[in-house]
């Protein structure tokens, strides 16, 4: 079988290389850039390259692309440490769910913002007893009382990633307490400077804060931003999660960290052990980038994104240790200055994210188990 790209997306591969090197450096430390790298003039800038919402219908604005286009695009991207969390996560997963399930109205209000790079968007998820188990979240929303339609949202969200820069959050919440964990929810659009929401930043061991709590008192939402049905967001939270899990951010988000560390001299190459390493590194990239390809191309079964996703970011995980290895002591000089021993410093303290965000691994096992390959609970 030949893996090679045709000639046409080797040159945008190559175009988006050239942008990711321009713009990764312009931050001391370029790995992870999909979530932490906030720069909203690179997000017009790929804007102006039609490089929002490559795949999506012209009627709409989008490129009508194909998805392959799309992948090779984001894939130098995020390899290469371009910053681009100020439209990421609108353009994988907010822009998708507006297009399946949203109203013609919804996305004529909301995706020409995205496309333009002039909106962020954060996802209002997680929570703090209930992480992974969406189905346990307990932010509520209730009908207001005056007849008009619309919604008043009461709780918390967590680990809430760019809230603080946001405009707006995509709220998951309880809209009927009565009915069984999975059948009682419900999507929101929720513009973050409604009275009634207060954004805390959460500051990690690497000192970054794009992780967020957001609190919600008596938030009054239009009732025309419910997105889709009503209690029936756990079905389209699965099809979001297929968008999140299974694209190429969950396994090269430090690829440019490996790259430079085989570039430092600090591994040696006469040691067959460091030899072996290299060698699983590389295979690992490659079994790795075909997981993605299949969800790509569709060729993946429903719900193989958390095969994916965990194939992926415990290979991250792994990468950031053959780091730490490689640099010894250097790896526990964390320092601002940016240089490859405080990249990897970063790396580690940061590495156990990879395997907790977007769901745990063990979770992903589970939905593994039992809904793709149907074992008993």
């Amino acid at each position: 079988m030949n893996f090679d790209l045709p000639p046409e997306l080797a040159d945008l591969a190559d175009e988006a290389a050239g942008v990711a090197r321009q713009w990764s450096a312009t931050t001391p430390f370029p790995e992870d850039s999909w979530i932490v790298g906030h720069d909203e003039a690179l997000a017009k800038e790929l804007s102006a390259r039609g490089w929002i919402g490559m795949t999506w219908p012209t009627e709409f604005g989008g490129g009508g692309r194909t998805p392959l286009e799309r992948f090779v695009v984001f894939e130098q991207l995020i390899a290469g440490g371009a910053p681009i969390a100020a439209m990421w996560f609108a353009d994988r997963q907010m822009g998708p769910s507006l297009l399946q399930f949203g109203t013609e109205e919804q996305r004529r209000r909301w995706l020409p913002g995205i496309l333009s790079g002039e909106t962020m968007w954060s996802i209002g998820m997680s929570e703090p007893d209930n992480g992974s188990d969406v189905a346990g979240l307990r932010t509520r929303a209730v009908p207001a009382d005056d007849g008009t339609g619309d919604w008043v949202v009461s709780g918390q969200k967590v680990w809430t990633s760019g809230a603080a820069v946001a405009d707006f959050i995509y709220l998951i919440a309880r809209t009927d307490p009565d009915a069984k964990p999975h059948a009682g929810l419900s999507e929101f659009v929720v513009d973050l400077r409604t009275p009634g929401i207060e954004v805390r930043r959460i500051v990690d061991m690497t000192g970054n804060d794009h992780f967020c709590e957001v609190h919600l008192t008596d938030v009054r939402v239009p009732g025309e931003n419910l997105v889709g049905e009503l209690n029936g967001s756990f079905r389209q939270l699965m099809r979001q999660m297929e968008h999140e899990r299974g694209g190429i951010d969950r396994l090269v988000s430090n690829r440019l960290l490996f790259d430079d560390l085989r570039r430092s001299g600090w591994l040696d190459t006469s040691d067959p052990i460091v030899r072996q390493d290299l060698a699983r590194a590389e295979t690992g990239y490659r079994l790795g980038r075909l997981l993605v390809l299949r969800e790509v191309l569709g060729q993946a079964p429903p719900g193989f994104s958390a095969a994916t996703k965990t194939f992926g970011t415990e290979f991250e995980q792994w990468i950031a240790d053959l780091a730490a290895r490689a640099a010894g002591p250097y790896a526990t000089l964390l320092d601002p200055g940016g240089d490859l021993g405080s990249r990897i410093a970063r790396a580690v303290s940061y590495a156990p994210a990879y395997t907790i965000m977007g769901g745990t691994t063990n979770i992903l096992r589970n939905i593994l188990g039992e809904r793709v390959l149907g074992l008993p609970r």
